[in-house]
């Protein structure tokens, strides 16, 4: 199994790159995100969302590209989705999670529209902080843009630094745009406090399955059904068999329909990053595939060259960023 480095930790200024997402463009270019951390690699540091493009399937790539910057404020949580209807590559993001924002891309990635605030739309204003993804967001079958994310609404005052309370209380939900990124709505927000960072696949139109990082302890992953296209949920739910340390995930939903799903899966450490497989819509995942034995962390999926899956994931302590070609 072939491994590339697409990002490393103090390379280019940046003392550690994380958080991947990878979407790809009507034209086949294939556009993986990261936050670059610039002093100490903390979620509360300075951090920029770069970008790095592919026009041959994820064999070679372009040199990084800032796509969002703002002083010495934290952007994060990159959650591209590409629109179909338009071409357009939207990717909805956070400032300080606090504040969520959305630029578009209608050139595959070259340039980006001035971001637009939709946090008054895309979030309750009574949460602490909130995230996209991340990872990647999708499209299902109406059109409709579904963005994964979570909120927090741990006590204490609503700043982003500091709050000793953070990550106390967190919840899954996601939120949405009918109108190509227009306009947004949020979603019913799921169970309270038993799964946070989150990412989804369409069932069937208009059924969503969401795959989540579970919290306190559980040692397994969350998963929770829509039949609205994302607007309520079913109860949060396990999966024993589905063990992690309580990390991200990623999911993706195949073209033959089979359901794809990567975390870590060692229960005490983020090591052990593991492909599931599912032919029934995320009811049973019998097929495993080990990516990596060693430490990994967050990752996510997209794919190219019908069928071949890249999947870009945090290596080695979140060291680099390792992009590698999973073959079925």
């Amino acid at each position: 199994m072939q491994v590339m480095d697409l990002f490393t930790g103090g390379q280019a200024g940046y003392h550690t790159y994380r958080i991947p997402a990878l979407a790809v463009a009507l034209d086949g270019t294939v556009l993986a995100f990261c936050e670059a951390r610039l002093h100490n690699g903390r979620d509360d540091d300075q951090i920029n969302i770069l970008l790095r493009r592919s026009f041959d399937g994820g064999h070679s790539w372009e040199p990084p590209q800032t796509v969002i910057t703002d002083g010495e404020r934290t952007c994060g949580n990159p959650c591209p989705v590409v629109d179909r209807n338009s071409g357009a590559v939207v990717l909805p993001f956070c400032k300080d999670n606090q504040q969520i924002f959305v630029t578009r891309s209608f050139d595959h990635g070259v340039s980006w529209e001035t971001p637009v605030e939709i946090t008054a739309s895309a979030r309750d204003a009574a949460w602490s902080y909130v995230g996209t993804g991340p990872g990647h967001g999708i499209q299902l079958a109406d059109g409709r843009l579904l963005i994964p994310s979570w909120a927090d609404e741990s006590p204490g005052p609503v700043t982003w630094s500091p709050n000793p309370n953070w990550g106390k209380v967190q919840s899954s939900y996601a939120f949405f745009s009918d109108d190509g990124g227009a306009s947004w709505q949020c979603g019913a927000k799921m169970t309270t406090d038993v799964s946070d960072e989150c990412m989804a696949v369409e069932i069937a139109p208009g059924q969503v399955y969401m795959n989540m990082r579970s919290r306190h302890g559980k040692k397994c992953r969350a998963y929770a059904r829509s039949n609205d296209g994302g607007a309520t949920w079913s109860e949060v739910a396990y999966e024993p068999e589905m063990t992690e340390p309580s990390c991200q995930g990623s999911i993706l939903k195949l073209e033959d329909g089979t359901l794809l799903q990567v975390h870590p899966t060692a229960p005490e450490d983020r090591t052990h990053l593991q492909a599931h497989f599912s032919d029934d819509g995320g009811h049973t995942w019998p097929r495993k595939k080990m990516i990596s034995v060693g430490p990994s962390a967050y990752s996510d999926l997209a794919s190219v060259d019908g069928g071949t899956v890249l999947c870009l994931y945090e290596a080695d302590h979140c060291k680099r960023l390792a992009l590698v070609r999973l073959e079925r």
